[in-house]
């Protein structure tokens, strides 16, 4: 599939600027690499048990509160 807008090439004229122009991609694709592993930090701490159950206040009002229940029923 074509792109409706193509992008117009960049015209160099020296080394120096693609050179430049380079470790700036380059810099940018880092800095995306980066976010991605943030963000799958983020996203694993979000999954640990602790997390989950709302922390360690989170585990004991359920555990008492389970604890209630059984006492009543």
């Amino acid at each position: 599939m074509k792109n409706k807008y193509p992008v117009p090439m960049r015209v160099y004229k020296s080394f120096e600027e693609i050179d430049n122009d380079l470790a700036i991609r380059k810099l940018e694709k880092d800095i995306a690499y980066e976010k991605i592993k943030l963000n799958v930090t983020k996203a694993k701490d979000q999954f640990h048990p602790i997390n989950l159950l709302g922390g360690i206040p989170g585990i004991i009002k359920k555990f008492l509160i389970s604890l209630l229940i059984k006492k009543i029923l």
